[in-house]
């Protein structure tokens, strides 16, 4: 049911339009690594919530990763969407190559090869990913410093805060020394993609009570705010080392007509206003 309603109420309608947000979100993580001054080929990934199709573990790939494990709590993995999804991204592998700092010829080669798969397995199988599911990225069972970069995608919004900081403390746990944990949150309302009348963060002016009964399993929000996030990484002893937020200006300007909740007050306005928030913390080298 949770599937078909995505596919026809949800996200996955306009599929055209959310792979192409994937693989620029994709393209904004190897600016990261980039950033980070670590390059990802060869490298071996963990990922914290797959999703209906794999873009970002099939863009890894592309990108001349060593391998991916990729966790799912609940199974959504889509055949037909995985597909649909691979087919799509040939309009993308320039994209990939130039993020990636790879050749194109390579690249293309890469995209060649998992064209000719023809079953979700052997598509796993060839571009070196790993499939768990179910299963929980907080109890991941991989060796200790096995993973070089931890990562999620607009996951941690959906996540119980007691649950965030367990995948955090497991991804210090699995990561080398030296290693990264990298994560991108949406810090606003979901409702107010489907509802513009609301604001994106009209869901903080609901108390903890009044927000229960809108909050629900398929759609749950925690509602935390990006510092919350980083609060959370320094308490799984990650050093925070890139952190990107910032509040948007037609969210400030209507702040004042809006009633926060109590829970929410004693955040300042830049806190309150960003609807986003990437941040990356590093396991010590020692």
């Amino acid at each position: 049911m949770n599937d078909w309603l995505q596919k026809t109420l949800g996200t996955n309608r306009d599929f055209a339009g959310q792979l192409a947000a994937k693989v620029e979100d994709w393209a904004i993580f190897l600016s990261h690594t980039d950033e980070l001054g670590m390059s990802v080929q060869g490298c071996r990934l963990m990922e914290i919530g797959t999703g209906w199709f794999p873009t970002l573990p099939i863009c890894y790939s592309l990108a001349g990763v060593g391998g991916i494990v990729t966790f799912d709590l609940n199974r959504h993995l889509n055949s037909e969407l995985t597909f649909r999804m691979l087919r799509s991204l040939e309009a993308f592998l320039e994209k990939v190559s130039t993020a990636s700092h790879q050749p194109p010829a390579e690249v293309e080669r890469r995209y060649r090869q998992l064209r000719g798969a023809s079953s979700v397995e052997e598509l796993l199988k060839l571009a070196r990913i790993e499939y768990r599911s179910p299963a929980d990225a907080s109890r991941s069972g991989l060796p200790n410093n096995s993973i070089d970069i931890a990562f999620s995608n607009s996951v941690f919004e959906h996540v119980p805060p007691d649950s965030i900081q367990k995948i955090l403390h497991e991804s210090h746990r699995v990561l080398k020394p030296g290693g990264f944990s990298i994560h991108s949150a949406n810090c606003g309302d979901h409702y107010a993609y489907f509802d513009p009348s609301i604001t994106f963060i009209n869901y903080l002016t609901y108390t903890s009570s009044e927000w229960s009964f809108w909050d629900n399993e398929l759609l749950y929000q925690n509602r935390l705010r990006p510092s919350d996030f980083l609060d959370m990484a320094r308490r799984a002893n990650l050093e925070i080392v890139l952190k990107y937020h910032k509040p948007r200006p037609e969210l400030l300007e209507a702040l004042p007509t809006l009633k926060i909740a109590p829970e929410f007050q004693h955040y300042p306005p830049e806190q309150l206003c960003a609807t986003s928030v990437d941040f990356a913390g590093r396991k010590a080298a020692a």
